[in-house]
């Protein structure tokens, strides 16, 4: 006979994915618990208010998606805007417009027309001579050559990754938006925004009547934790789970620095990319320009790019034929497990966009409790 538990799902980090599995499950009349080590609800996409502006504590986040259900789902929890997302690239104290096309064509070479930006791409490709890419340099220089490489790649990648551009695999950029329309909305998704009050407002939406205990560690008290439920929903690092039996998965980190600016307005645009390898920072995001806010202040914050210790948060997987190979055993083990079930990108050593990760959580509710899935993948 099987031990009646205090709750039915221990669900082990507050992220996007614990918050919607949790909602789901306790809509299903199921008892929840998430624990989080974190001092705060959330996940990544956390907001702290400063000087009234919602502040993105880990770095930018535009909600954007093509799956009208997935936009109805995060709207029922809060009202989401209209932002567009228009990032802009600083080279050498020169302004692009991103994601590549007519304007940032213009402002590179002063062609007008779709004509001549193709041509003038196509030249510098066949130049370059790159049958076949053997590297992230290779492969940028066979899809759009050496001008975009140089100015809006190059120093912009090997910040974020800590490696030369030829020490990189080429299939970190498989593809490169590149239009031949003066259009700087960056995604192509029908559906973009920002939750009007920030991010808060949809995570405690989701976690409303759910009991949430910060300042957890899973680990600390493992034993403890697994015997208060019959089932456990990890989010966190599937090595850490696996006491790091195949040896540790690594990451790309990142360290950001919040400043208050006494004045309106500072850079004009949320997100600015510095593109050149010696401006240590990769970007400068300023939140008020998310929800369009005209407070007296600003905030802006500096984004960096570390090397990953197990010290620091996991942002990006690196996901190198080594780590994919690690990977592979830890996920062999999961597919196993009887009590468990992973998800989110520290247990899936995957890089999620926001609508990625709560599909894959409504995707992971179906399949558990034996329910038609809604293909949302």
């Amino acid at each position: 006979m099987i031990e009646d538990k205090e709750y039915d799902f221990l669900i082990v980090g507050s992220g996007l994915y614990g918050c919607v599995f949790a909602h789901e499950a306790t809509k299903r009349g199921k008892r929840c618990l998430i624990i989080d080590k974190r001092a705060h609800s959330g996940g990544n996409v956390y907001c702290e208010k400063m000087e009234d502006i919602n502040v993105h504590q880990y770095g930018a986040h535009i909600f954007h998606t093509n799956d009208k259900g997935i936009w109805d789902y995060v709207n029922n929890f809060v009202e989401f805007n209209r932002y567009t997302n228009s990032p802009v690239a600083n080279y050498k104290g020169t302004l692009y417009n991103l994601p590549f096309n007519m304007n940032t064509f213009y402002q590179l070479w002063k062609v007008q027309t779709p004509a001549e930006a193709k041509e003038k791409i196509q030249s510098q490709v066949e130049e370059s001579m790159v049958a076949v890419p053997a590297n992230l340099r290779e492969q940028a220089l066979s899809l759009v050559g050496t001008d975009i490489y140089d100015k809006l790649i190059k120093g912009y990648t090997e910040k974020q990754w800590g490696r030369p551009a030829e020490q990189l695999p080429a299939f970190i950029i498989k593809r490169l938006p590149v239009r031949f329309t003066f259009d700087n909305n960056y995604f192509d998704d029908k559906y973009q925004g920002i939750p009007i009050g920030g991010y808060n407002k949809l995570t405690e939406g989701l976690l409303k009547g759910i009991e949430v205990k910060l300042e957890t560690d899973y680990f600390a008290e493992r034993e403890k934790w697994d015997s208060l439920a019959s089932q456990i929903v990890f989010t966190g690092n599937i090595d850490q789970f696996y006491n790091y039996r195949f040896g540790r998965l690594e990451y790309r980190s990142l360290r950001f620095e919040h400043q208050v600016y006494n004045t309106v307005n500072l850079q004009g645009n949320a997100v600015i990319n510095y593109t050149e390898r010696e401006i240590p920072y990769t970007r400068t995001i300023e939140h008020k320009h998310f929800e369009f806010g005209n407070q007296p202040k600003t905030v802006v914050t500096k984004e960096y790019p570390e090397e990953w210790t197990p010290e620091k948060e996991a942002y990006y997987p690196i996901n190198d034929e080594r780590n994919t190979k690690i990977f592979k055993e830890y996920n062999k083990l999961a597919k196993q497990e009887q009590h468990t079930l992973f998800g989110g990108r520290l247990a899936t050593y995957k890089y999620y966009d926001m609508h990625q990760v709560i599909a894959s959580a409504l995707h992971a509710v179906a399949v558990h409790f034996k329910e038609q899935p809604i293909n949302h993948l």
